[in-house]
């Protein structure tokens, strides 16, 4: 038959960006940073992250986080590659990012933080006026999403993640979303300077970055010494499986669903997972997986009610550490888990209703005066932009424009 197609969909057609099974991947990622998380806060699994057991390279909180990172690469990207101003973007990504996150961090230092204080010290008494670590201070410490103050009133010295690691921290979870927002960063600056148009550009940054985060696992040359920005591994470790997303947006008719490479791409990761190898190679193979289950998973209405995994993300590990100074871990690591998976998602579920969604709602929001100015200005950045652009040598959407306006053949 004519035109028939040879081999599988590719993700272009085969990814429905209104019905896929993303939410709930993300949802059970976020889940399973619960699970691995509850090893050093409440002394289980011999008081580690679950999967470090196993692996020698990563725990499976870390792979969790991998997939979230590779899932923001390949939807931000898609979503840069849209008609939005960089102004928008940015913004949009802020309305994502930090109202969820202020609010954990308000709810932590106005109520948790006080009833762990009253467990220890049978008051509220004298939890305001604490000095050292200041519960004055915790917010403003901390709401860049920089974690310059990790405690509250020099709490955590009773509870199992201080006797077990000898460290104090209301929200271990929260440190990697600076490094999210710097993946949200350069994708911006990539947009803005086309090289997001151009997908050689986008492709020769993504795999520059993957293959560094190679060569820093293998310990091959002086990574570090590149540039200080390279000093921190960790800066390498999540952009690896972000930029690796970002190969998935910009070449997405080339990349096949295919079911039998989706299981070798698993066998893949799990044999690099127990045997090494995971950051340098097999984290990639289960990512491919991970997109596959996105495809081809039949749910797809999973966030029907709300999306509820940013929340699960950031609440979570206060949650679990109220939990300890209560000495919930001491009845069984079963009754643990799910009194803090119930609890985490009442939490998140009233987070998104009434922090995370209305913030949404303001993402095509424009003061009237900014809006007002913006069309005064119109003329004059209209003319300059029709001075200063040639067509043909401009990637912006403007040169768009004006190669469209003069039609074919001109």
């Amino acid at each position: 038959m004519s035109g028939a197609r040879n081999g599988p969909l590719t993700l272009a057609l085969a990814f429905d960006p209104r019905s896929n099974s993303l939410d709930f991947l993300r949802w059970f990622m976020a889940f399973l940073v619960i699970f691995s998380h509850a090893g050093p806060v409440a002394g289980l699994y011999g008081g580690e992250d679950l999967g470090v057991q196993i692996s020698d390279e990563q725990s499976l909180g870390g792979v969790a986080v991998a997939g979230f990172f590779f899932f923001s690469g390949f939807l931000i990207t898609k979503s840069r590659q849209g008609r939005s101003t960089i102004w928008r973007y940015f913004w949009r990504r802020l309305l994502r990012i930090m109202p969820g996150f202020w609010a954990a961090l308000i709810l932590t230092v106005l109520v948790m933080a006080p009833l762990a204080w009253r467990v220890v010290y049978g008051t509220f008494d004298g939890y305001w006026s604490t000095v050292v670590e200041s519960p004055k201070t915790y917010f403003s410490e901390n709401m860049f999403l920089t974690l310059s103050q990790r405690n509250i009133a020099g709490l955590g010295e009773t509870v199992p993640y201080f006797t077990l690691h000898g460290a104090r921290d209301w929200n271990g979870s929260a440190w990697t979303l600076s490094y999210e927002f710097l993946c949200y960063i350069v994708v911006g600056l990539l947009g803005l300077f086309g090289a997001l148009a151009s997908k050689r550009f986008g492709t020769a940054f993504a795999v520059t970055v993957i293959g560094l985060n190679a060569l820093q696992w293998l310990g091959a040359g002086d990574i570090a010494g590149l540039n200080r920005v390279f000093a921190d591994p960790f800066m390498l470790m999540f952009f690896a499986p972000f930029a690796f997303g970002m190969l998935f947006a910009l070449h997405g008719d080339k990349i096949p669903i295919d079911d039998r490479a989706a299981i070798g791409m698993l066998g893949l990761g799990l044999f690099t997972y127990a045997f090494g190898g995971w950051n340098v190679l097999g984290q990639f193979g289960f990512l491919y997986f991970l997109m596959w289950c996105g495809v081809r998973l039949p749910l797809t209405r999973w966030a029907r009610f709300g999306d509820f995994s940013y929340g699960i993300y950031i609440y979570a590990w206060p949650i679990m550490t109220l939990a300890t100074y209560f000495g919930l871990q001491k009845h069984g690591g079963v009754i643990y888990l799910l009194t803090v998976v119930v609890v985490v998602h009442i939490v998140a579920i009233a987070s998104w209703h009434l922090i995370e969604k209305p913030a949404m709602s303001l993402k095509d929001w424009t003061p009237k005066w900014l809006a007002a100015f913006l069309r005064l200005l119109s003329p004059l950045t209209l003319s300059a932009k029709r001075k200063i652009v040639n067509p043909d040598f401009s990637s912006t959407r403007f040169a768009d424009s004006l190669r469209a306006s003069d039609g074919p053949g001109s």
